[in-house]
């Protein structure tokens, strides 16, 4: 399963990444900063490289037992699989946040879209209830993105990992300044609807409001103002993390 992981995640052309008969340079070594102190140590070493480009090849060995017995064997299988798992998802930022975030968001999206038209499917109905679902799931999803983009920022300043064709076409268009002006459009947006929805209660001397009429603009509404103030505050704190230092 890791050696499938490591193919499809890292594009490495190995077919057993836990295989430890290794032979490497010591420029790729020096240029690997490897920083694992366990078992995972060995798929560090072929998952950098494999993102860094190196040259990697396989050759075949023979397994023979050692023949020790003073000792048992220091595998754990869950223990050392579950670390190795962890740090399969910490070097991978897109399958971690990115992937599951994109999948919440369009859920989201959906579930927006029949709720606030209340459609019929299959005989259920979406209502009030369905906005309110797909508000968490927007949120979730768009807070899932935005650690993907600190995440990568950091990941990549850090030298953890190099940079990739998403990553480099991501902040081509996400600038701060595009940052700061799509939260704002959203921030406003939002503001409007919930700001409809006060001049309505208002209107009623604050008693009693219809409440799917009510729900269909308070919910997008802070779903808009939260989403717009989160984008605003991440668009920062990303160019923080990715400041040039000298």
């Amino acid at each position: 399963m890791f050696t499938a992981m490591a193919r499809r995640w890292f594009g490495a052309p190995i077919n057993d990444i836990n295989c430890g008969m290794r032979a490497f340079s010591r420029d790729l070594y020096d240029r690997l900063e490897l920083r694992s102190l366990g078992m995972e140590f060995a798929n560090e070493m072929i998952i950098k490289a494999s993102l860094m480009g190196a040259r990697i090849s396989e050759v075949p060995i023979t397994l023979h037992p050692d023949g020790r017995k003073s000792h048992g064997p220091h595998l754990r299988t869950f223990r050392d699989g579950w670390r190795t798992l962890r740090f399969y998802l910490i070097f991978s930022p897109t399958w971690l946040f990115l992937i599951p975030g994109v999948l919440l968001i369009l859920f989201g999206v959906l579930g927006m879209g029949v709720g606030l038209t209340g459609t019929t499917i299959g005989g259920l109905r979406f209502e009030t209830n369905t906005l309110l679902f797909s508000s968490v799931a927007m949120l979730c999803g768009f807070q899932a993105i935005v650690f993907w983009a600190l995440a990568s920022v950091y990941a990549v300043y850090s030298g953890l990992l190099p940079r990739s064709r998403v990553y480099d076409a991501f902040f081509r268009w996400a600038t701060l300044e595009r940052v700061v002006v799509l939260g704002v459009i959203g921030f406003v947006a939002g503001g409007v609807l919930l700001g409809s929805v006060m001049v309505e209660w208002v209107g009623t001397s604050f008693g009693e409001l219809e409440f799917s009429g009510t729900m269909r603009r308070t919910v997008p509404g802070a779903t808009l103002t939260a989403l717009g103030f989160q984008t605003m505050l991440s668009g920062f704190l990303a160019s923080i993390l990715g400041m040039d230092r000298r």
